[in-house]
């Protein structure tokens, strides 16, 4: 049976209540805790990696530097020797040296050379004879060429902007904007007083030869704004006629020229980023000799190096006069 509780008397005081106080601890995790020991071995692991870097950079040679940074960029190391452009006659070589490439081992490739046959399957009599000259008339002009640029201070700066490769359409001679550098001002078809220098001394190496002349407009994958009549399609075909007009004023015969063309953005020299400004660019091909450059089927369309694994190998190119006739359509 439950006591009842203890009666108190009339003026006793009411009795004070138990109070618990219970003191929880806390550890050391507060400021005092382990937390900046994880911020001070990221510290000293950065740091580490650091001295590493400038011990590598101090005790290594170009060549090894440059075996490194391949190493660290494995989907360029399989064909690295033979990037920016195919392995043959100038092997994507700029007319001054590799490594002044505007687009820097951006493109990979191997050339294929379409030998000319006859009705029977076999090699066409005298094409061989006929590409093996061309070859020796094209290196001939990669030396012009080259000793034109250097003796101008001016043009001799813009040498890392030239590249010439042999194609399978012939030797092409791509003219490449950088970011400090333009052919033609920004939206319009205006080349500038450097690109018309540029201009003259190809011309005056391109009349060495009869070859015909192809030349072919790019740009960038920049879009223009809604509304406007102008997008990169127009663009690079005026670009293109207005290298023909800077190359016929300059001597090279009407009748040379076999194609002229614009592609807009389709075959970038950069297919990761088409945005580049050297994606911007003039490609002016001599054909080889022989061929028919001006049917379009006559040849493979764009150079070997621009096709081998970019995705390229369908470009959508469009003549200037095709672009006219349409827009001429559409205005009626």
């Amino acid at each position: 049976m439950a006591q009842s509780p203890t009666k108190r008397g009339k003026n006793e005081p009411e009795p004070r209540p138990i109070i618990i106080k219970k003191i929880i601890e806390e550890g050391h995790g507060g400021h005092h805790g382990g937390a900046w020991k994880v911020a001070y071995a990221d510290f000293v692991t950065a740091m580490m990696a650091f001295f590493l870097l400038m011990w590598i950079l101090g005790a290594t040679t170009e060549k090894q530097r440059k075996g490194i940074a391949d190493y660290f960029t494995p989907t360029m190391v399989q064909m690295r020797e033979k990037s920016a452009g195919s392995n043959g006659l100038f092997g994507g070589e700029s007319i001054v040296d590799k490594d002044n490439y505007p687009h820097r081992a951006a493109q990979t490739g191997s050339k294929s050379i379409t030998i000319p046959k006859d009705a029977s399957g076999g090699e066409k009599e005298g094409g061989s004879a006929i590409r093996n000259k061309d070859r020796v008339a094209f290196q001939k002009l990669k030396m012009m060429l080259q000793a034109k640029m250097a003796a101008n201070p001016k043009l001799a700066q813009m040498m890392k902007n030239v590249r010439m490769v042999e194609t399978r359409e012939g030797l092409r001679i791509d003219l490449v904007d950088q970011a400090d550098f333009a052919m033609f001002r920004s939206g319009t078809d205006q080349l500038s007083p450097e690109a018309l220098s540029l201009m003259k001394q190809v011309a005056e190496v391109s009349n060495f030869t009869d070859n015909s002349v192809i030349v072919r407009g790019h740009t960038d994958a920049m879009p223009y704004s809604k509304g406007r009549t102008v997008n990169n399609w127009t663009l690079s075909a005026a670009r293109a006629e207005a290298t023909r007009r800077a190359l016929a004023d300059n001597g090279v015969a009407n009748s040379r020229f076999a194609r002229i063309e614009g592609v807009a953005d389709r075959e970038p020299y950069l297919p990761d980023d088409p945005y580049d400004p050297r994606n911007r660019r003039m490609s002016i091909t001599l054909a080889w000799s022989g061929d028919n450059p001006g049917f379009a089927g006559a040849a493979p369309r764009g150079p070997v190096d621009l096709m081998a694994g970019s995705g390229a190998n369908d470009p959508t190119a469009m003549p200037a006069e095709a672009m006219a006739q349409m827009a001429a359509a559409k205005k009626h």
